[in-house]
């Protein structure tokens, strides 16, 4: 079983960008991308803590 993500409604509640939300985690839009349609194989926890972070944020 995988994580079920939640990103786009996140991103869409904060009128958020995926670009916007890489730059401040420190990650490439791409990833972001990729974490959103859920087609990744793994995570760094460092990706996931941030993440985590900002969306407790704000």
């Amino acid at each position: 079983m995988g994580l079920i993500t939640r990103l786009d409604r996140i991103m869409a509640d904060r009128k958020m960008s995926a670009n916007e939300l890489a730059e401040r985690i420190g990650i490439v839009p791409t990833n972001i991308s990729r974490i959103r349609t859920e087609k990744i194989n793994a995570i760094r926890l460092s990706t996931m803590e941030g993440n985590c972070d900002y969306a407790n944020y704000l």
